[in-house]
């Protein structure tokens, strides 16, 4: 594994031990590159979730790149930093993707996937927005209905801080009739029915716009996750979701 700086800052330090470190106070946007045994077709960014308001760094992050190594990926984890943490923008996620892709954009050329898990999966959603890609994968996200004017429950309140309110209100991932939001690229799902953290309206609100707009967006839907499964969870119907995943993949890919 390599640490590519990308903004300036002391290095990010991960609170516990491996294989369940977390980062709670991002000091600077980095990559964490994890580069696949054999020659790789493709490069994929990863995301990791925490609410944006810390990173579950190695279940929704390394753990996630290194099952992207044995499908012939490169795999770069992007710790990012968070809104409205120590006077941080509302976008500051969103500008630290956006480095990243800088970055990758200067590396030889190989098709980009974007990838991530609960909120991480969100910012997957705002970067499949952005310039070209081959594809997304996501799950469990907040994708859409954590905004002011779509909410679900309708009754929720308002995350703290401000400005993790302000970006979920900034980029509601299928909802067309917003400024931002549809992604640019095929776009794979992967969703707990009953999930009380991530409901399972921002799927459907995508899914919506998708049949509007004509989009390629496929989803899985299992009725017996839990919020957060990742790799780890599946001791239910969605053991499935990692191969699902990876015949969605390798179909973009060819």
């Amino acid at each position: 594994m390599t640490v590519i700086a990308l903004s300036p800052g002391e290095p990010n330090v991960f609170e516990g031990d491996a294989p369940d470190r977390l980062c709670r106070r991002p000091t600077r946007a980095e990559l964490h590159a994890y580069l696949s045994p054999t020659p790789a077709r493709g490069r994929a960014l990863v995301y990791a979730g925490g609410g944006y308001l810390q990173l579950m760094h190695d279940k929704e992050g390394v753990e996630v790149a290194q099952w992207l190594n044995t499908l012939g990926l490169d795999a770069y984890v992007l710790v990012h930093r968070l809104p409205g943490q120590d006077g941080q923008p509302f976008d500051i996620a969103l500008q630290d993707g956006l480095l990243a892709l800088d970055h990758l954009a200067m590396l030889p050329p190989l098709p980009l996937l974007h990838v991530g898990l609960s909120s991480g999966g969100h910012l997957a959603g705002v970067m499949a927005c952005q310039r070209e890609s081959l594809g997304a994968v996501i799950a469990y996200a907040p994708l859409n209905a954590n905004h002011r004017s779509h909410k679900f429950p309708p009754a929720k309140p308002d995350f703290p801080p401000p400005e993790k309110q302000a970006f979920y209100d900034a980029w509601p991932i299928g909802i067309a009739t917003e400024p931002h939001g549809l992604p640019r690229c095929p776009v794979f799902l992967a969703y707990a029915l009953h999930d009380p953290i991530v409901p399972i309206q921002h799927a459907l609100n995508l899914l919506v716009a998708a049949q509007q707009q004509k989009l390629d967006v496929e989803a899985h839907v299992f009725p017996r996750a839990e919020h957060g499964f990742a790799l780890r969870g599946l001791d239910g119907t969605q053991d499935q979701w990692p191969a699902l995943a990876e015949q969605w993949l390798t179909d973009k890919l060819k």
